[in-house]
């Protein structure tokens, strides 16, 4: 009996620390306070939203380099640069790109951008060239200059955890908090390090190229 008292002493504790430290850490992961309360486009298609989070990173590229590594993402084209072997151990189908590609650089209203080749895709819903595209009602991503050298972008996601057809609504509550935000982040966290990491050496290997002498 008192084991079974610690186990549930120590399983209270850690949802606690969970819920007091860890999600409001991950829910605005690297974005500062300011971010935080910006309107972005996208936002107004969720107007309660029971999920909100707000993420982003500085990249050492220029914002029309960044652009070229979003606008490609998709389970059908460059992949999502996230840990891809986790994603094909659900049936992704996944395969991360580490170069632009010309016939994926032409985003529009209306596309499909594939999460999972057996699942409904995002539609985009708005795309604001060099800047935003919104994914269905609850994914956007935005790009902000800081320089003409650096980068910030923004990742949001906005949305309920409450649908007509899930009558278990506690459990329902349970799984998207407890299950989808934390892996949702863990993902979303490794694509946005992905995009970062692509666009600044690439943009290395661009300036090195200028700055070689033409034999």
């Amino acid at each position: 009996m008192k084991k079974k008292l610690i186990l549930l002493a120590a399983f209270a504790s850690a949802v606690a620390g969970y819920v007091k430290f860890v999600r409001p850490w991950h829910l605005r992961w690297g974005a500062t306070d300011a971010e935080l309360v910006r309107e972005l486009p996208g936002d107004d298609r969720v107007m309660q939203p029971q999920l909100d989070a707000t993420r982003a990173i500085t990249i050492a590229a220029p914002l029309g380099e960044v652009w070229k590594w979003l606008q490609q993402i998709g389970q059908n084209r460059a992949g999502f640069y996230s840990y891809a072997w986790l994603e094909n151990a659900v049936g992704c189908d996944m395969h991360n790109a580490d170069r632009i590609v010309p016939e994926w650089q032409n985003i529009a209203v209306g596309d499909k951008v594939w999460l999972h080749p057996k699942a409904p895709p995002l539609e985009v819903a708005e795309v604001i060239p060099n800047r935003s595209i919104v994914l269905g009602d609850d994914w956007s991503f935005h790009l902000e200059p800081l320089d003409s050298q650096r980068t910030r972008l923004i990742v949001r996601s906005r949305g309920t955890y409450t649908y007509p057809d899930l009558k278990l609504d506690p459990l329902n509550f349970l799984y998207w908090r407890g299950i989808f935000e934390p892996a949702h982040f863990i993902m979303e966290r490794k694509m946005m390090l992905g995009i970062k990491e692509r666009a600044e050496r690439a943009h290395a290997q661009s300036k090195e190229m200028m700055a070689s002498p033409v034999i």
